[in-house]
């Protein structure tokens, strides 16, 4: 119980995520949806920090550099009852480099670039995008800035970014990490070999 408190979200939706395209270092905003997701974030934490008998203040919030995600960290700390300014932009955790993949959905991937997606499918964590990265490369970056941090903080990141916690934190292995959906509209609770989700 006296381990530091953990609490990540994804950044809300936008109208790449709606169409299933390859967002990760563009800067695309948030759409309406995602607007209502971070505020519905934003919610579920005061709830969360209530019940641990801890109140906004307590925490240091941290966001990835790019839009999408200081948006969304702006919402959640407006409903928190926070300035919406006054937290930490963290580049390390931009989400993981597409590189020329980055604005295609898979589809277009598939026929632009086949064979590289096939040997993605066999090894999603070490697989290096073209002109991108991995997500055995985007954890180096990860666990360099969680080693800079304590006390009880609240992470605003990405897709990408959630994988590799799931793997520092020894909730997943990296061969599992890449599979399924980190979702939006959630709050997730990371603590040594514990991942909880919340909404």
């Amino acid at each position: 119980m006296n381990s530091p408190l953990f609490y990540f979200v994804r950044h809300g939706e936008t109208e790449w995520n709606a169409e299933r395209r390859l967002q990760g270092q563009l800067d695309i905003p948030l759409n309406d949806a995602g607007r209502l997701q971070s505020a519905q974030c934003g919610a579920m934490l005061r709830g969360l920090i209530a019940a641990r008998r801890k109140t906004p203040v307590d925490f240091t919030f941290i966001s990835s550099p790019l839009s999408r995600a200081r948006e969304t960290m702006e919402i959640v700390r407006g409903v928190l009852g926070l300035p919406r300014k006054g937290y930490a932009i963290e580049p390390r955790l931009a989400e993981l480099s597409f590189g020329r993949w980055e604005g295609l959905t898979y589809r277009e991937v598939r026929a632009l670039d086949g064979a590289a997606l096939k040997l993605r499918e066999r090894d999603k964590w070490n697989f290096v995008t073209p002109q991108g990265e991995s997500y055995a490369q985007l954890l180096v970056r990860v666990r360099e800035w969680r080693a800079s941090v304590e006390g009880d903080i609240i992470v605003v990141a990405h897709g990408g970014v959630a994988r590799v916690l799931m793997v520092l934190f020894g909730v997943r292995t990296p061969e599992d990490a890449p599979h399924g959906d980190v979702e939006q509209g959630v709050v997730y609770e990371f603590g040594p070999g514990v991942m909880n989700r919340y909404g």
